[in-house]
């Protein structure tokens, strides 16, 4: 069985940090990828970015890139999502799946692209 377990949300204050953990089980970490996804209130869920664990490649939606990065600890089947210069547009419930970059990252992410989900992590971005 599958299970992603995912940790670390909060409130912060625009302009600080937030690091989102996933615990993976159930697959074969090293040659798996690891999605991140989220929905903001009242909007569709979209996707963030993209953790490639056999080639080390990540990807990453323009509108977080240079402030988000990706990064896995292989021993423990954990992936990170490390938030910095959050602003309020970044509030948002974040999910990790397992999966690689969706076939249009500009669509709406629906639930059934994905077979599985951690838990939401509420991350609130306010001052």
């Amino acid at each position: 069985e599958v299970q992603l377990v995912g940790s670390g949300g909060g409130l912060v204050q625009p302009g600080g940090s937030l690091r989102l953990s996933c615990a993976v089980s159930g697959i074969r970490y090293s040659t798996s990828a690891i999605t991140w996804i989220r929905q903001a209130p009242g909007k569709d869920m979209e996707w963030v970015s993209t953790y490639y664990n056999y080639q080390g490649n990540s990807y990453y939606t323009d509108s977080v890139k240079g402030r988000f990065s990706l990064s896995t600890n292989m021993a423990e089947m954990r992936a990170y999502l490390q938030m910095d210069n959050l602003g309020v547009e970044d509030s948002a419930v974040y999910y990790c799946v397992s999966g690689g970059l969706p076939s249009d990252r500009s669509r709406a992410i629906s639930r059934s692209q994905y077979d599985d989900w951690s838990q939401g992590m509420q991350v609130t971005v306010s001052s």
